[in-house]
């Protein structure tokens, strides 16, 4: 017997189903609530994942500003970057990081999750981070999702 009853089937860019959901970061814990993201993003939570094609959701996240850090990681967790010009080395805080651009800190938990790689980067495109509970997506209509 030479033939199978099945067949592995891969998604690809024409037949994966990318939807647009709503998730709303108020109160969440930073790290737990990107790594959900980022599974959604990626398409892990869906039957045709496949490892290579962007086959994740688009996801909207409200009220970046109310995300919360247990512990004393709001003083004491170091963002690093670098200017690209001698001693343009810069050092930042998640409390400075909330007042100045709230949205930063969890685009920044999301991206650390995906892989680093072209595919990583595309699916970064996907993450929509607002300041607030209003967002100018209303036309995909979205679904809320609660973790």
């Amino acid at each position: 017997m030479n033939t199978l009853s099945y067949k592995t089937i891969s998604a690809n860019s024409e037949t994966v189903q990318k939807d647009w959901v709503v998730v709303d970061a108020q109160g969440q814990v930073l790290g737990r609530l990107a790594s959900q993201i980022a599974r959604l993003i990626r398409g892990k939570h869906k039957t045709n994942f496949t490892p290579h094609v962007d086959c994740g959701d688009n996801v909207i996240v409200i009220n970046a500003e109310k995300v919360r850090l247990t512990g004393s990681k709001m003083t004491d967790k170091i963002y690093v970057r670098h200017t690209g010009y001698p001693g343009g080395q810069r050092f930042a805080t998640p409390r400075l990081l909330l007042e100045k651009r709230p949205e930063r800190v969890l685009e920044h938990a999301v991206r650390g999750m995906l892989p680093k790689n072209r595919l990583g980067r595309r699916l970064f495109t996907n993450l929509h981070v607002y300041v607030g509970s209003e967002h100018p997506h209303a036309a995909q209509q979205p679904k809320e999702i609660k973790f």
